[in-house]
């Protein structure tokens, strides 16, 4: 049953009252100037902003598109959009005009918010796309006016749009609720677990399902504060700036984490006030859990959770990690394994009970309402053990079938990137007229190695001792990076296609 709910209003504006000289924000800049917002600070710039967005004509169930990267001006204009009932969505500065093109004509912005850092690509795409929104740039200032009556609104009432990491084909828009907003406290106490007077830094950037969560909401909805850092990845600044900030909670993308074991000093790293840290968005191989344990003394606590889902699984806080493991559903969330009959099986496809999902979405933009008395199918296939935690394999597509085995995509790339020369690995399948397909690995390399046909041999036989032997993979082909999508996720379809394509030639 729907309930009235305005996270700019039940969560922000009473942090402001309750807490008003609490830090809620801290930002850096690109030029490394830091800035910091408490919690009646933010409360009355959201105000400030949805008085200013409301003259520039937005009212509710309008969308603002924002392009701003990981600043303050983005977290005060979807507060501001949230508290006028209107629809955010958060655009990532990594897109590309053709990807903002289809953004905006998908959603149909009355209002895109702009970094002048990205004029030239939202020009590009004004060119390209059929809906014309008016653009505003923020970086002299966000548009305010006196604090007006905020729009009431209900948990029912759209609040966010998403768009899919497009891995599998074009991005969808994928909408959720102010109930989503609300719903975020299960993940927020059962997995991300910052705490009152912490400081918690989610690195993913703007426009993405990770950073929509838990960039911001997920730690004000526990009563912590968040960091913000606008700039571009870099292996050993990533850990000055946990150090040095006092970061508690850290939550990072499994590509971040495998680039800081590849490049970035661990041995002599030391930040005690570090508590947490957190993966989600894909698997984290067992291998660079263990070199951050033996770095840290801390496990890092992977999470599962669709773009359409909101956050479903994930290792408890206090809870000792299982390396490879994506822990256990989240307290009331049902998630099933289903075989290819629909029957509960050990392996099988991972799906669940939307009306058990608190953060489950509404919808896909411009198509029906999902029905949510049937059950979600994810694609994902997964193992449960016999203690209930969930074990992911691969998408059911990317499963390889080589000789009759099943073989797990995963599997054999943890087993390679546990070899010391080896930073990253995506295995696919590649069609092979005895076996019906083999693996086929693509692999990044460690600084110091390169890749030869020596180099591949041992691989071959690594993996062979790191798993069963028929997953070795048969084919290595070693390259200076993997194919991925703007939101970082190895695009194994695109390799599995080149494989297919280079055995036709």
């Amino acid at each position: 049953m729907a309930i009235r709910f305005n996270f700019a209003i039940d969560v922000v504006e009473r942090l402001g009252r309750e807490r008003p000289g609490d830090e809620a924000l801290r930002a850096i800049a690109t030029s490394g100037n830091r800035e910091s917002l408490t919690f009646a600070e933010v409360a009355e710039g959201a105000d400030n902003v949805a008085a200013g967005l409301a003259a520039a004509g937005v009212g509710k169930g309008d969308v603002v598109m924002t392009m701003i990267g990981a600043r303050p001006e983005w977290v005060l204009a979807t507060l501001g959009t949230w508290r006028l009932g209107a629809v955010a969505l958060p655009g990532a500065e990594q897109l590309r005009a053709a990807d903002i093109a289809l953004r905006i004509d998908n959603a149909k912005p009355i209002l895109l918010l702009i970094a002048e850092r990205d004029r030239r690509e939202v020009e590009g795409a004004l060119r390209l796309a059929q809906h014309a929104p008016r653009v505003l740039e923020i970086d002299r200032g966000l548009p305010t006016g006196a604090p007006i009556d905020p729009s009431p609104t209900i948990t029912d009432d759209a609040a966010l749009i998403v768009f899919t990491s497009g891995s599998g084909g074009e991005p969808k828009g994928v909408v959720h609720t102010q109930g989503y907003l609300l719903g975020q406290r299960l993940q927020a106490e059962h997995w991300y677990d910052a705490r009152p007077g912490e400081l918690a830094w989610c690195t993913a950037a703007s426009g993405w399902s990770l950073s929509s969560r838990n960039a911001f909401v997920a730690p004000w909805i526990t009563g912590a504060a968040c960091l913000l850092h606008d700039a571009r990845f870099d292996p050993g600044e990533r850990l000055e700036i946990v150090a040095a900030e006092g970061i508690n909670v850290l939550c990072q993308s499994p590509t971040e984490y495998r680039m800081i074991a590849k490049h970035a000093q661990l041995v002599d790293w030391r930040s005690p006030a570090l508590r947490h840290m957190l993966s989600a968005g894909e698997p984290l191989n067992p291998e660079i859990i263990a070199t951050f344990h033996a770095a840290t003394g801390l496990d890092i606590s992977d999470g599962y959770g669709q773009t359409e889902t909101g956050a479903v699984a994930g290792t408890p806080p206090g809870s000792e990690a299982r390396p490879g493991s994506m822990g256990m559903p989240l307290p009331g969330c049902a998630v099933e394994v289903l075989d290819p009959a629909g029957e509960a099986a050990e392996q099988g496809e991972m799906c669940m009970d939307p009306a058990t999902i608190p953060t489950f979405f509404a919808g896909y933009l411009n198509e029906d309402p999902i029905d949510r008395a049937a059950r979600w199918h994810t694609g994902d296939r997964v193992r449960r053990d016999s203690d209930g935690h969930l074990w992911f394999e691969g998408r059911i597509d990317d499963v390889i079938v080589s000789a009759g085995y099943r073989i797990g995509p995963f599997e054999v790339e943890s087993a390679l990137v546990s070899h010391p020369a080896v930073a990253e690995a995506a295995a696919v399948a590649a069609p092979d007229d005895e076996r019906g397909s083999i693996v086929k690995a693509v692999v990044v390399l460690r600084d110091g190695h390169r890749g030869n046909d020596r180099l591949a041999r041992d691989l071959q036989d690594h993996a062979k001792q790191v798993t069963a032997p028929y997953k070795h993979p048969r084919a290595i082909e070693f390259r200076d990076e993997l194919p991925k999508t703007s939101s970082g996720k190895i695009k194994r379809a695109a390799l599995r296609a080149e494989a297919a394509g280079a055995a036709q030639r």
